[in-house]
């Protein structure tokens, strides 16, 4: 018989904000445990650190100025994939499997779920279901900074809801002998974090320690990274101001946690724990006062580029297993669900088969990692980023370029574009990254920005 997928994708869920990744108070038990029953992926990054288009590589496995999803609904660039694009959605059926989608749909395909034979349950259905509960609408008085919401217990919030659903579905589909993915993507932890009062308290703001990212001044880094602070009020914020979003933030994901358990805990009483890939990541990450920083958009830092990526599957992917090779984890995502469901996959699926590195087969996984950003609600701003195990290096067409050194700089706070000796470092990157714009047809390498790239003079 063929796998169960249960492919579990949260929204803006940072890297180090799970316990096993070494957060100081952060409490994960659930996929803590999950890791240790399977592969933990230490190095998964987003193709594209904002939601759309990070989605839609997941059902493409392509890279965005591919597959056409650059930016996010009501912008000024947006478009959904484009009609001939294969989705993993369409492969999962040919070969007979039951699908269903709860929680976010970003408006990423040209129709929504159920025009693809997806069962799906929108997360404003969440809205009806509070309504007749007799709760009052949740609260949105501190805009997206979050706050606590008096009305609802811990059972009530739509976490929990999404949870239960998903679980009833798991229920229906295991009914069939037809092998089954359920993809649950819950808008957690993005902000606003409103959090039920009950769990108000879990993390005190004075016990939270700053981000590794926090100190940094901006010196040397490209001018809308201080014009963001700007835009979101936030430009004086002492950590004190930031503590207590993040300790909204951390309690929201201890929830979610909570709720992946209880999932989790409806697998294994049906008896499909063995039969099961259980996957958990996320889009990307989340700034949360990083770089003193709100939500994400015009950078490429590790807060919002490195993800959370687990893999679980009993008999088929060793326990206990930490994998530091590179992941791009939607494009790799996209070509593992269709390869583990049908034994085979489209050539316009780019990604690498994580089943095969998650058991360390030689030559299996990737040594670097790319990424690309094209811009949101705050306007357009072309950047490409290449990642190594110690380097990073940025591209912003319109501002100065970025590298870091991330041995010496984890939380990347020293750019080293412009210091002079490391020019044959920022030069041999700069020749890595052309190839592999050069590999996918990235329109961004052009007549024009290819000399700008390689600083080679133009005569008027």
């Amino acid at each position: 018989m063929a796998a169960n997928i249960l492919l579990i994708h949260s929204d803006q869920h940072r890297f180090d904000c799970v316990g096993v990744h070494g957060h100081p108070v952060i409490k994960t038990p659930v996929l803590d445990q999950l890791a240790r029953d399977g592969a933990d992926f230490t190095h998964a990054f987003t193709p594209s650190p904002i939601c759309t288009p990070a989605r839609a590589s997941l059902l493409t496995g392509r890279w965005p100025t591919q597959h056409g999803v650059v930016s996010i609904p009501k912008t000024e660039i947006y478009r959904c994939v484009r009609e001939d694009e294969r989705l993993f959605w369409q492969e999962l059926s040919d070969a007979g499997y039951q699908q269903a989608l709860f929680g976010k749909w970003h408006n990423e395909t040209p129709r929504d779920p159920s025009s693809y034979g997806v069962r799906y349950l929108p997360e404003s259905d969440y809205t009806a279901w509070r309504a007749g509960q007799g709760l009052a609408p949740q609260p949105n008085s501190n805009g997206w900074f979050g706050e606590v919401d008096p009305h609802i217990l811990t059972e009530q919030h739509r976490l929990a809801w999404e949870a239960r659903e998903v679980s009833a579905c798991m229920e229906s589909f295991a009914a069939s002998k037809a092998p089954w993915m359920i993809r649950w993507d819950p808008s957690e932890p993005h902000l606003p974090n409103v959090i039920p009062a009950a769990i108000a308290d879990m993390y005190p703001p004075e016990t939270i320690p700053p981000w590794p990212s926090f100190a940094d001044t901006l010196r040397d880094k490209p001018f809308i990274q201080s014009q963001q602070r700007r835009t979101w009020g936030v430009a004086d914020w002492t950590w004190k101001e930031w503590s207590l979003v993040v300790s909204r933030y951390l309690a929201e994901i201890t929830l979610m946690d909570e709720q992946i358990g209880k999932v989790l805990a409806t697998l294994d009483r049906l008896g499909l724990r063995d039969s099961t890939l259980v996957i958990y990541t996320t889009d990307h990450g989340d700034y949360c006062g990083g770089h003193g920083q709100m939500d994400k958009h015009f950078n490429m830092y590790d807060d919002v580029v490195r993800v959370p990526l687990i893999m679980r599957w009993p008999g088929m992917i060793p326990a206990g297993v930490r994998r530091d090779d590179f992941v791009s984890h939607e494009i790799d995502l996209a070509r593992t669900v269709v390869t583990v469901a049908t034994n085979t996959c489209p050539d316009s699926f780019q990604g690498v088969d994580l089943v095969p590195v998650a058991k360390g087969e030689q030559g299996t996984g990737r040594r670097d990692v790319f990424a690309q950003f094209q811009g949101a609600q705050f306007g357009l701003y072309s950047q490409r980023m290449l990642r190594d195990s110690r380097w990073k290096y940025v591209w912003n067409l319109t501002d100065v370029d970025e590298l870091y050194d991330l041995e010496a700089d984890p939380g990347e706070l020293t750019n080293l574009a412009s210091h002079p000796d490391y020019g044959n470092e920022l030069s041999r990157l700069r020749r890595q990254l052309t190839a592999w714009l050069e590999s996918i047809s990235d329109p961004l390498l052009n007549e024009f920005t290819r000399v700008q790239l390689h600083r080679i003079g133009v005569k008027p």
